[in-house]
Parts: structure tokens; C-alpha cells; sequence
């Protein structure tokens, strides 16, 4: 892939966040995820490559534009797979909360998992705790592993948890080890990626989430040196045919990072839509708007934080006010 591609896809994170931002507080989600899939969808006309969306809004049929197997950019350039989430927390933008993001991570073609829209188990942990933890080892086994890694007491751990009625007897037994737990409304991908920078004073993250972010997470995760392990979790045959038809024939394995992300190269790209641990949302002030976004590139290990200032009045098609 083109390195290049790497500012190129902050554009499309950017334009996303810049239009769904707008919405934020107000109670109408599907309003902020059709602005930030519109915005998205308009910048990847302009983006070099030849992309094929394997992770999008749904089948063609259901979704307007980013659709899976759709085909993005401008017909030149190298040949990629697109994982996108245009508003990765809808729920949260909709009630002014912490961590929505607009995601987008790319690999060279046939190299990211086609996962289906159903659960995932899931377990991720930044660099330190890479090769500690297995997702079908005891809860109390990995929250003592992955102390021992970063040179804590398990007391100390922060363990990210999506709050969830599913989740009860996980968040019971994170406790009754010692553990500490934040928990989450939504945005899993944020949580996972918060896991590799100590300054968000997260150490794993852990529970059952949508499988596409489990991609969009490994994806981040392996940019920056990270784990991620995740086992599919269809709930009748039709979703257990599902999965046979996107290329997972054995649902029952835990799959590691080179299953959900093969090779040696990938780009992870997200703007802070809402406030958040790691990336600062979208913030406005008259013609004047605010970003921050962080662009990862597995290959060469570079991670950026940009920020970017923006004239709303020369840009108003990705600012649309409700």
C-alpha cells in the first residue's frame, strides 16, 4: 500500500466526525450515522485507490452507500479492502457522551476478515501484555497475567467492560478478583485501542461485542503493537450459515490477529466525533471547527495524532447543521 494513503484516509475520518458532530446531544442517532456515512462515502470519491468495502453499513439491498462489496475510490492506485464504522457510537453522539469515533482501517486485498454482523467474544491488551492472555483461559487467569506483564497488582487493573445485562456474571467475576472496571455504554473499538496507551489508564478490554468492530479493533491493534482474540458468537443456523458464507468455516475457534488481519501491513484511521480518553471530539466555534485524529500504520509502526483546524464555511457540505 501507498503510505501516502495513511493523511489521505484522516480526510475521510475528518469529514465523517466534522458532519456527524453537529448532532451530538440531540436524540436522533440515525440522523448522525446517515450524515457521517454521507460525508465518508463523498470523501472516498476522492481517495487514490482501488477499494472493496468487506465491512460496512450492511448487504446492498439494506445500506444506501458503503455497502459491503462496494467499491470505493477512484479506480487508480494499489487494490484494498475497507473495514468502515462512519459513527462508531451512535447511541453515544445521540446523548453527548464520551469515546463515538468515525473508523476506518484498510490491508492489502484478501487480507481482513469479512466478519458478519453478529457478536463477538472478545479480549484485547496493548504491547506489554502481547502473548499473556488466551480468550478461553479463566477471567482471574488473565487479569493476573496481564498484571504481572505491566508490573502491577491486580488491583490496580482498569478493565474496560461494555454494560450490557450479558454481561453480569463477567463483571461480577472481574470483581470478586480485585480488578477495577469501567463500563461502557458503547464503543468497544475506542476501549480496545485505549488499552495501548497508558495515559487513558485503561489495561484490557473484555466481554462480548459487534464482530465488524472486533475487526476494526484488531486492525488498530496490530498498527500498534497490540493483542486481540475474538470468537464469533452466531445465535441460530442463519447466522451460523452467515458465517460459513464470508469464509469462517469453524465458529467455535478463537480467532487471533492474523485471522482477522493478515499480513504485515494495514492503516487504522479515526476522528474524535464526541470527547474521549485518547482523542478530543469535534468542537465548534463560529466559521471554525476543531479535530483530532490518530492514523496508525502497521508496516512501519508510525503512530500520528493530528490536529486539524477547519473552515466550516469553505467545507459545508461536511457540516450540516440540523
Amino acid at each position: 500500500m501507498e503510505r501516502s494513503l495513511s493523511m489521505e484516509l484522516v480526510r475521510v475520518t475528518e469529514a465523517a466526525a466534522l458532519s456527524s458532530a453537529r448532532w451530538m446531544g440531540r436524540g436522533q442517532k440515525e440522523d448522525a450515522d446517515e450524515a457521517a456515512t454521507s460525508a465518508m462515502r463523498d470523501v472516498f470519491d476522492t481517495i487514490p485507490m482501488k477499494g472493496t468495502v468487506v465491512i460496512g453499513e450492511g448487504e446492498r439491498d439494506l445500506a444506501p452507500m458503503l455497502y459491503i462489496d462496494e467499491k470505493l475510490g477512484t479506480g487508480f492506485g494499489p487494490r484494498v479492502d475497507v473495514a468502515v464504522d462512519p459513527l462508531e457510537g451512535t447511541d453515544i453522539v445521540a446523548s453527548g457522551l464520551w469515546n463515538a469515533l468515525a473508523v476506518i482501517a484498510i490491508a492489502d486485498h484478501g487480507h481482513l476478515l469479512h466478519a458478519p454482523d453478529i457478536y463477538m467474544d472478545k479480549i484485547a491488551v496493548g504491547p506489554e501484555a502481547v502473548g499473556k492472555v488466551d480468550l478461553e483461559a479463566p477471567v482471574k487467569d488473565n487479569l493476573e497475567a496481564v498484571a504481572k506483564a505491566k508490573g502491577k497488582d491486580v488491583e490496580d487493573l482498569v478493565v474496560l467492560i461494555l454494560n450490557r445485562d450479558r454481561h453480569s456474571e463477567l463483571i461480577q467475576e472481574v470483581r470478586t478478583a480485585g480488578a477495577r472496571i469501567k463500563l461502557l455504554p458503547a464503543g468497544d473499538v475506542a476501549g480496545a485501542i485505549n488499552t495501548a496507551f497508558d495515559e487513558t489508564g485503561v489495561d484490557m478490554l473484555i466481554g462480548s461485542g459487534g464482530a465488524p468492530e472486533g475487526v476494526l479493533a484488531a486492525v488498530a491493534l496490530k498498527c500498534l503493537g497490540g493483542d486481540f482474540q475474538g470468537r464469533l458468537l452466531p445465535k441460530n443456523e442463519e447466522q451460523e450459515a452467515r458465517c460459513s458464507r464470508m469464509g469462517v468455516d469453524d465458529i467455535h475457534r478463537v480467532l487471533r490477529m492474523d485471522d482477522l488481519v493478515s499480513g504485515d501491513d494495514a492503516i487504522f484511521a479515526a476522528t474524535g466525533v464526541t470527547d474521549g480518553e485518547l482523542l478530543r471530539g469535534v468542537h465548534y466555534k463560529g466559521a471554525k471547527a476543531t479535530t483530532q485524529s490518530l492514523v496508525m500504520r502497521a508496516k512501519s509502526g508510525t503512530v500520528r495524532f493530528v490536529d486539524g483546524k477547519h473552515n466550516v464555511k469553505k467545507k459545508p457540505d461536511f457540516v450540516i447543521k440540523p
